[in-house]
């Protein structure tokens, strides 16, 4: 039979070791069926054979966002924009004019805002809200989505007073005087106010999700690891149903929804080509912007501050052990040193459970989300316990100032791709957006030169040991993230049947100038042998 799709005079990285390169592909029926030179195609064509002609153009397999809180993203797109604004005024200057359109009552919804970034760096308190919106509730999570600023009528509906206790992995900021500042610290606090926020409505997440499912297409990326939980999965679910759904997404279980899980019997790898069940995920702790990651030693000049433990090492025991024996892996989002020391101690634990069961390692494909910062003794653990590292290497540069002046020398330690590589962990690579923007490029770029956009710190860039080469760091967005999800005989590289996922970018990323792989456009994506984006070339 000829094939549906032909590409021909490509530059093909297929990250398939058999062949790593090539210069010609064909597809059929959704799936590569050959990889090779132009002259073994031409037995393919048929009369219906569509026939693409690159002209040298670079293909990489289709990249995957193995860390994104989808939904989340979606939303952003449609909120108040505040991503890294520059400065306080700045932002209640952003709210004031969409109270302006907004009518009186209702909810002010916006998210990013980074008071690192802000001369003097104080956190924003619901009187700077107060001051320019006193008739709209006002919720603005910050960019790291680890703290939140409400302003008093937002308080006031969340029945939040100086009486109301710290939840349990959570903090409510209060002044000298115990009022409250209007900062939520974590997310059992930040839910105190978020639970009343008049929610997207079904119909409304849908259309979002297909909004931004078209923004990431012209940004290569083709599959998605989804941390959304419940309302997400549903969106995604009738997305599938009406045959839109055109990323390849697992869907992962929240921590309060295990106990459903289970009772269903979820398992992993449930569904199909498009939409798949995951694993649970859990919360260690904090995040390094709000100072709430937690830590075996104190913050620089915070002597008594050690971060926020969300879930402890027990619990985490607990259900991360019932998962594993229901068929579903775990993931635990860890910041800090001492987070990423317990999580590890969990999964040695679970992996014995595991042997006495006579189950295989790779069964459960267990993951740390972000390893931030890591105790070089515990560094060799995540190889040794087959865990897997699913990082985000635009936190790397992105942070570095806040390492520097909250970790100090521990910031040898932090975002260690190289180490963990070498010492046989394998990577996967996320954006971790809204946090971030989720252009897989700019994360490449950030993983190869340890460098921001303006080219700080320097030509070395930010502990340098560390960086990656491109094969590596494209490893990680497509073969990297396919393992970590049980998919790498499906997807990840371009491979005869595997899906036809692939990505034209506008640059030879690997001859390039490295500081040049940031402003990396898409020409074309394809997934499913389907163009799903192209542009003009």
């Amino acid at each position: 039979m000829p094939a549906d799709l032909i590409v021909m005079n490509a530059q093909i990285y297929t990250m398939d070791p058999a062949r790593p390169t090539a210069a010609a592909l064909a597809v059929r029926d959704g799936k590569f069926l050959a990889v090779g030179d132009p002259t073994a195609m031409e037995g393919l064509r048929g009369p219906n054979t569509q026939v693409i002609d690159l002209r040298g153009q670079t293909v990489l397999p289709g990249l995957c966002d193995a860390h994104i809180h989808f939904s989340q993203y979606a939303l952003s797109l449609r909120r108040i924009d505040l991503f890294e604004v520059p400065t306080l005024a700045e932002m209640q200057r952003r709210v004031a004019e969409k109270a302006k359109l907004t009518p009186p009552g209702q909810w002010l919804l916006g998210r990013g805002w980074k008071q690192d970034l802000w001369p003097g760096r104080r956190f924003p308190t619901r009187h700077d809200l107060d001051e320019v919106t006193p008739h709209h509730p006002v919720f603005l999570p910050d960019k790291s989505g680890h703290a939140a600023i409400a302003n008093s009528l937002a308080l006031n509906r969340a029945g939040l007073d100086e009486r109301t206790p710290n939840p349990a992995g959570g903090e409510l900021a209060r002044d000298a005087t115990g009022k409250l500042t209007g900062l939520l610290l974590e997310g059992p606090a930040i839910d105190l106010v978020g639970s009343v926020v008049e929610e997207a409505g079904e119909a409304e997440l849908v259309e979002a999700i297909l909004e931004a499912q078209d923004v990431v297409h012209r940004m290569g990326v083709t599959a998605i690891h989804d941390l959304d939980g419940r309302r997400s999965f549903i969106a995604f679910q009738r997305l599938r149903a009406a045959g839109q759904l055109r990323l390849r997404t697992v869907s992962h279980v929240a921590m309060e929804q295990l106990e459903h899980a289970l009772g269903l019997g979820l398992r992993a790898g449930l569904g199909d080509e498009w939409l798949r069940v995951g694993g649970l995920k859990l919360f260690a702790d904090g995040a390094l912007g709000p100072r709430t990651a937690a830590m075996l030693a104190p913050y620089e000049n915070e002597p008594d501050n050690y971060g926020i433990v969300v879930v402890d090492k027990e619990d985490m025991v607990e259900m991360a052990g019932r998962a594993s024996a229901a068929g579903l892996p775990t993931l635990v989002h860890a910041i800090g040193d001492r987070a990423n020391h317990d999580v590890l101690d969990v999964f040695e634990t679970v992996r014995r459970q595991e042997a006495e069961r006579n189950e295989p390692r790779a069964n459960r494909r267990h993951r740390i989300e972000h390893v931030q910062v890591i105790h070089p003794d515990d560094l060799p653990r995540l190889a040794a316990l087959d865990v897997i590292a699913s990082v985000q290497p635009i936190h790397a540069t992105q942070d570095m100032a806040m390492v520097d002046a909250y970790w100090g020398k521990r910031g040898q330690f932090s975002y260690a791709f190289r180490t963990l590589l070498e010492s046989g962990a394998r990577l996967a690579f996320g954006s971790d957006a809204p946090v971030e923007i989720p252009n897989p490029f700019i994360g490449i770029h950030a993983a190869v030169t340890r460098r921001r956009a303006d080219g700080s710190p320097g030509a070395e860039g930010w502990y340098p040991e560390q960086r990656l080469t491109v094969a590596e760091a494209v490893a990680a967005y497509t073969m990297g993230a396919a393992y970590a999800e049980s998919r790498e005989h499906e997807m990840g590289s371009i491979s005869p049947g595997k899906y036809a996922d692939f990505v034209v970018p506008d640059r030879n990323i690997y001859t390039c100038d490295p500081m040049d792989i940031k402003d990396t456009t898409v020409i074309m994506t394809v997934i499913g042998g389907e163009v799903v984006y192209r542009s003009a070339f």
